[in-house]
């Protein structure tokens, strides 16, 4: 069989572009074509260099390491070692998928023509075979990420909250809410939106049942007319703002304590306003809550003041 070195020298730049390229598109890093180009020129001359065994030096464990340290340096140019080892793993992880995907597509099509000679594949394939088996393994790539991405953001923004009212607690699932910036007006307390279904373990019903009366400023029973006097004091109103309702009000009320845990933090605070969500915050059943910053702002500002004072 008759290789060209040209052809594999070719096709490993094609192939060095795409998987370097898609490494800088799923980090959102800056890509300038010209630093990428010369990147995969130069692990394609390591591949012409390797399988000549010009220098038998190329083949040793520590070489192919170099290589690849300068590959993802001159295509991506990191400032913090930090940022080279992490662009350095996704490098490798998308070399992974990519060669999978390309070797599997060369071997369903012509696998009598592929053979391997001192670690680098070679054979009479056409070069559409191997660019295709790419940008297949470019789409895996980006969507496997993209799922890990969500998973992990969601995993990150879910905290577990404790809310104490008149010796009832409840453990519910709560979101980091950026948008959440609610306070009661008159004494600045954040507020944690709750839907109302969860609250029925720690609120009577008969209260629950009519709060969408109240709000709408319907209903001929108050707070004390249904007997639950001792609630009277706890309630608050307040106003927000959102997609399509600029001008809404919630009806809350103080909760006695609300434990937020995240791993293995944990902070009690009794300054926190319950407000009372009539409808589902989402979907799946994720989360029943919404947290806003300010609660983990306070929280971190405390362990700053406690550090100083140490």
């Amino acid at each position: 069989m008759t290789i060209y070195l040209d052809v594999v020298l070719l096709e490993n730049i094609c192939m060095n572009y795409i998987i370097l390229f898609a490494t800088a598109y799923i980090m959102k890093l800056k890509r300038k074509h010209i630093r990428i180009f010369l990147s995969s020129l130069l692990g394609a001359v390591y591949s012409v260099v390797y399988y000549l065994e010009i220098l038998p030096i190329y083949s040793n464990f520590i070489m192919k390491m170099l290589l690849s340290v300068g590959m993802v340096y001159i295509a991506y140019k990191p400032e913090t070692i930090k940022g080279l080892v992490k662009q350095l793993i996704i490098f490798y992880l998308t070399s992974f998928v990519f060669g999978g995907c390309a070797f599997a597509l060369l071997y369903f099509v012509r696998p009598q023509d592929i053979f391997m000679k001192n670690g680098v594949y070679i054979g009479t394939y056409p070069l559409k075979i191997a660019l295709l088996g790419g940008i297949i393994g470019f789409i895996i790539t980006y969507i496997a990420f993209q799922v890990v991405k969500t998973k992990l953001r969601e995993k990150d923004m879910i905290y577990t909250i404790k809310i104490k009212l008149k010796e009832k607690e409840i453990s519910i699932k709560a979101m980091l809410d950026t948008g959440n910036l609610l306070k009661e007006p008159i004494t600045g307390m954040p507020v944690i939106v709750v839907e109302k279904e969860e609250l029925y373990n720690i609120l009577p019903e008969n209260l629950l049942n009519h709060i969408e009366e109240w709000m709408g400023g319907e209903g001929d029973k108050t707070i004390s007319d249904l007997g639950e006097e001792e609630y009277v004091t706890k309630f608050r109103v307040i106003p927000f703002s959102s997609i399509g309702k600029q001008h809404g009000l919630m009806l809350g009320l103080k909760a006695d304590e609300v434990t937020i845990k995240k791993e293995e933090e944990i902070e009690k605070r009794d300054d926190v306003i319950i407000g009372i969500f009539p409808y589902k915050l989402s979907k799946n059943h994720a989360y029943t809550a919404l947290i806003g910053l300010d609660l983990l702002e306070r929280r971190k500002t405390n362990e700053f003041i406690t550090n100083f004072e140490r």
